[in-house]
């Protein structure tokens, strides 16, 4: 199994063009983001991964930095990625001024909690994310009550992202880091996540 520590991943070795972006890591967090130590064998994958998110989590988002979080939390507990709800419950704590909402997220159908947008978005989230459900034209038509086009597809690009993210922080055991010190649940036991969709499909 490849893992990512420091062991594997000789970063005296990296490209001089990656030191720059390992050392923003280290100012933000306090050391290395663990995928980092994986994404940054292939430089350029690094690069555009990183150039990726840093479009769509800018200060000048249409999206509010709440929202934003938001999804990146609820696709990370739907994808069962540890280090994902760890990392990006941190950066929600930052953001979101109620505990009680982020320990809310993974039941946040059964929570008064959240706003009617943040529930528009959630549902969007989970039909874009859970294997064997598709997005709706409802959905989409709500989406529309709040975000213009440019935004939905701003949107709809983030919660992409963060499967992508999360997928590969999964298949390849990328293990949390104790960044975020809140009890967030990884799932609502009633909502299936990806992972255990696809295990029922494999076994049916």
């Amino acid at each position: 199994m490849i893992r990512a520590t420091s062991a594997y991943f000789n970063q005296e070795k990296l490209l001089i063009s990656l030191q720059a972006l390992l050392w923003l890591q280290k100012r933000h967090y306090g050391e290395v983001l663990n995928p980092a130590l994986l994404w940054g064998r292939k430089p350029a994958l690094f690069w555009l991964v990183a150039g990726f998110f840093g479009v769509l989590d800018r200060k000048s988002s249409p999206i509010t930095p709440v929202i934003r979080s938001l999804v990146c939390v609820r696709v990370s507990q739907l994808n069962d990625c540890t280090f994902c709800v760890d990392v990006n419950g941190m950066k929600l704590a930052e953001r979101c001024d109620s505990v009680d909402k982020i320990k809310a997220l993974a039941q946040w159908r059964h929570s008064d909690q959240f706003s009617e947008q943040e529930r528009i978005v959630l549902t969007y989230v989970e039909a874009m994310t859970i294997t064997g459900q598709k997005v709706t034209e409802k959905m989409l038509n709500d989406l529309k009550l709040s975000f213009d086009e440019d935004t939905i597809v701003e949107l709809t690009a983030l919660v992409a992202f963060q499967n992508l993210s999360a997928k590969f922080n999964t298949a390849l055991d990328v293990p949390a880091q104790g960044f975020c010190s809140l009890p967030i649940q990884m799932d609502d036991s009633n909502t299936p996540s990806t992972s255990t969709q696809t295990k029922r499909d494999s076994n049916s």
